[in-house]
């Protein structure tokens, strides 16, 4: 994307200050809005969304505080859901975003969901709820179940880690990167630079808001369940997952038999980043689902 159709910008928030970046021109399409994964995560690997903004909407991303360009620790009660949907309904003022569309990758799909159902927002025309879930406790069963099926060396390492609490171990440690290898993702020569750009990952906010790995849901998101309230999204939604996804097709089937007549798209073969691993394909439906629901 061409840097003068990029806008980047600081909102205040919380004494401290929130990173945006806007591709594209005001005045098009429906903008679409993006809420990053982590806690902590950065705003970065959904650049490779950037095409987006060729359809003539503008794609606005955001580092959330406590990462990226919004790099805050030192501050463990700020780490709750409010405080990240707070953030989002201050984006949108700020930035006078009456219509958006709305996609949540990851922790940034609980944080959609949690939004569109606790404060049933005005202006948001659709939704797309990317390798996300609405049971934090589901979520940690399916992880242990995609455990099983790492090496027996390396399930015993994650065993004796979740006993201990020592997420120190070099066993532990080396087990969870085959673990992240096998369902998240893994950079090779082809792995665009936005993904592999060094950045500052909001440890602080991951540890204290979720966890401190993807299968111990231990911070202030540990109970998060709005499974039986996803029938109150009543906006179009589509749900997209891989195949080799920690949203597994149990966790994403959970969210289509709950939004009425939302859409699933399952991507074969894909990781936690379909986003990044099949882009073409990636782009190509959003661009098609958002176009029908300008």
């Amino acid at each position: 994307m061409n840097n003068e159709n990029i806008t980047e910008g600081y909102m205040p928030y919380l004494g401290h200050k929130t990173y945006y970046r806007i591709v594209g021109k005001s005045g098009g399409k429906t903008p679409l809005v993006l809420l990053h994964g982590g806690p902590g995560s950065t705003h970065n690997y959904f650049e490779v969304l950037d095409s987006i903004a060729n359809t003539g909407r503008q794609v606005i991303m955001y580092d959330q505080i406590g990462c990226g360009k919004s790099y805050l620790d030192g501050h463990p009660e700020l780490w709750t859901k409010e405080t990240w949907i707070n953030e989002l309904i201050a984006l949108r003022n700020y930035l006078h975003l009456n219509e958006i569309h709305l996609l949540g990758q990851s922790w940034g799909g609980m944080q959609a969901i949690a939004y569109l159902i606790d404060e049933k927002p005005v202006g948001v025309k659709s939704v797309i709820l990317s390798s996300t879930l609405s049971s934090s406790k589901l979520w940690a069963d399916e992880q242990h179940k995609l455990i099983a099926q790492l090496s027996e060396k390396d399930q015993q390492a994650i065993l004796q880690a979740e006993v201990t609490k020592n997420w120190d171990d070099s066993a532990y440690l080396l087990a969870n990167e085959h673990y992240y290898a096998a369902f998240v993702t893994s950079n090779n020569a082809n792995t665009p630079e936005c993904v592999t750009r060094k950045k500052k990952v909001g440890h602080e906010a991951y540890l204290y808001g979720w966890g401190p790995n993807e299968y111990q849901p231990t911070g202030s998101l540990r109970d998060f369940y709005y499974t039986d309230r996803l029938h109150e999204i009543k906006i179009p939604a589509l749900i997209i997952s891989g195949s080799r996804d920690i949203c597994t097709p149990t966790v994403a089937r959970t969210l289509k038999e709950g939004i009425p007549e939302s859409q699933w798209e399952l991507f074969e073969g894909a990781r936690h980043m379909c986003f990044v691993e099949q882009n073409d394909k990636y782009c190509k439906l959003l661009s098609k689902f958002l176009a029908e629901h300008d």
